[in-house]
């Protein structure tokens, strides 16, 4: 007993924590430190969890896979408590969620006002969160059509073609316009598209410069019906009950914020990306006309019908909200 009175004294003494920091908590991010959504949005989302619980939890950044890599495991690391936060697209782990992926298909969202759709109407998605808690939801910018060697100006075009797809809706689109979808995370599209694995893909405009797409791709094709990809901030369900009812509201409050500052940071990267590659010699930036758009989207015509009748009416319900918007 006096060994242990001494050793917290000294402990003590010595300005060392008697208790370990149970509440700063990790947040991983598959994305490089570098990436524009850490500035923009993670940070800041940590920086505002500190601030609201008055230092009651922190958040510590863990970027570039440093807790493991793969962005399609990032669910299952906040689920098993590798990570009490983690940043991802629900179309990695399209089985879990097709309900919120329900919301990326053509015509329900627009790029501009997508976040602020779906923020309003979180209560549309919840019972696919029951195994952990839904921080922030947010819509991305467009996804938009690379090719390597091929000009795209019809769906003719695409014939033969694998593109690699962000989710299985996109890839219900890609095949519905005669193309051939190909399943795959973004950290490999560049090798891909590099190697001839895959001829083009379906991404937004972010990932010209953080993925360096404009290395590996000559044509952008943009101007038809597209899927808009959701990206989510999930935290570990017991890490978030065990919290008192302030701090729970602390992190959902800075969830929406994170939710607007992501929305933004994309819309304004993607915009970049675009206008960067279109400056570049040889690169081509191809805006459909509302013929050749049209051709594209009667091909598509009926998907979110088809989709919405095969997922149920919690689906069709979702459709209905957000085509009245």
């Amino acid at each position: 007993m006096k060994a242990a009175n001494l050793l917290l004294g000294l402990m003590m003494g010595s300005g060392l924590a008697v208790t370990a920091q149970a509440d700063e908590m990790k947040f991983a991010n598959f994305m490089p430190a570098g990436h524009p959504y850490v500035a923009s949005t993670f940070q800041p989302f940590a920086d505002q969890v500190a601030q609201a619980t008055k230092g009651d939890v922190t958040v510590k950044l863990y970027s570039g896979g440093e807790l493991g890599a793969g962005p399609a495991e990032q669910y299952g690391r906040v689920v098993d408590g590798v990570a009490e936060f983690a940043v991802s697209l629900p179309g990695y782990t399209a089985s879990q969620f097709p309900l919120t992926l329900t919301a990326e298909l053509p015509g329900l969202l627009d790029e501009k006002t997508g976040t602020q759709e779906l923020s309003a109407h979180l209560d549309l998605f919840a019972k696919e969160y029951r195994r952990a808690h839904l921080v922030a939801l947010w819509s991305n910018a467009e996804n938009i059509l690379f090719t390597v060697k091929k000009p795209v100006h019809s769906p003719a075009d695409l014939k033969g073609l694998k593109i690699r797809v962000p989710s299985r809706n996109t890839g219900r689109l890609v095949e519905a316009w005669g193309g051939t979808p190909v399943s795959m995370p973004v950290s490999e599209i560049y090798n891909s598209l590099q190697t001839g694995v895959i001829d083009g893909a379906m991404i937004d405009g972010t990932g010209i410069n953080a993925f360096k797409l404009s290395e590996v791709t000559n044509y952008i094709t943009m101007g038809m019906e597209t899927t808009i990809s959701p990206f989510f901030i999930l935290m570990n369900r017991d890490a978030y009950a065990d919290l008192s009812e302030a701090d729970q509201k602390a992190i959902d409050a800075a969830g929406l914020e994170a939710a607007k500052n992501g929305h933004d940071s994309q819309l304004a990267v993607a915009s970049k990306g675009i206008a960067d590659f279109a400056a570049l010699p040889g690169k081509q930036v191809i805006h459909l006309t509302p013929e050749e758009a049209s051709a594209f989207d009667r091909l598509s015509d009926g998907l979110v019908k088809t989709i919405a009748k095969e997922e149920g009416k919690d689906a069709q319900h979702i459709v209905d909200v957000l085509s009245a918007q």
